[in-house]
């Protein structure tokens, strides 16, 4: 199967608007977002086939922006072949070589929450994840199903990062990152490696994209996937080089 075309669903779908809402990515917006049918379970094959749509997952939903007037929400994956990092991303590649890795299955672990909820507080207290609670980490990052994953990252001992992903037929699709926070970890940029380390996985695994979601030009939470070149963008049913 081409990494551009998606494949057809064996069966018809059902999809859902939500009504609008406030935009949490453009202040003064509203949003408005298709889900597929939550009865429907995520499954590889419908899966994948959305992915290569712009579709992306919470929990057991699989979703994307269906905005009137607005497509500030572009879909952007890198192709991890052609893929060289940039001088500041070599530099935080140095700097992070004492870091090992693990990748577990997305099930719920106190170590975990602790460092998401520890993250949120001091990273996203404006956000819509703001108070964290152990049943919103669940829902959200927790999934029993055998494309979900956790990378665990270490100093030493010290989980300092969790990064959840799920393994596509033609990708790796990142799902969510938290960190530690503090002066010696903010040196670390552990949001920056933590899309390196996918990118290698994705390589090592044998697979040809890593998808990052949405990029939103005008929100600068979002600007920084614009950093890793090159990066595709969908258009429409189609996936294309970005060009700034």
């Amino acid at each position: 199967m081409s990494s551009n075309t998606p494949r057809r669903p064996v069966r018809d779908l059902r999809f859902f608007l939500t009504v609008p809402h406030a935009c949490s990515y453009l202040p003064g917006k509203e949003a408005t977002t298709l889900f597929l049918d939550p009865q429907e379970s995520p499954v590889r094959g419908v899966y994948d086939s959305l992915a290569l749509l712009g579709f992306r997952r919470s929990g057991r939903h699989l979703y994307r922006p269906h905005c009137e007037n607005c497509n500030a929400c572009q879909s952007v994956r890198i192709p991890v072949e052609p893929f060289a990092p940039n001088r500041s991303q070599r530099k935080v590649w140095r700097r992070n070589a004492d870091i090992t890795t693990r990748v577990v299955p997305a099930r719920y672990e106190a170590r975990h929450y602790e460092l998401y909820a520890h993250y949120i507080r001091h990273r996203h207290a404006d956000g819509d994840m703001y108070p964290p609670n152990r049943e919103q980490y669940r829902t959200f990052l927790t999934l029993e199903e055998p494309y979900a994953y956790l990378l665990e990252m270490y100093a030493g001992s010290e989980l300092v990062a969790v990064s959840a992903f799920d393994q596509l037929e033609h990708g790796l699709s990142a799902i969510y990152t938290f960190f530690g926070v503090g002066d010696a970890l903010d040196r670390r940029s552990l949001g920056t490696l933590a899309i390196l380390q996918l990118i290698a996985l994705t390589r090592e695994k044998g697979l040809s994209h890593l998808y990052l979601g949405y990029w939103i030009e005008e929100c600068r939470k979002m600007r920084y996937k614009q950093d890793f070149s090159p990066i595709e963008v969908l258009d429409g049913r189609y996936w294309r080089p970005l060009i700034r």
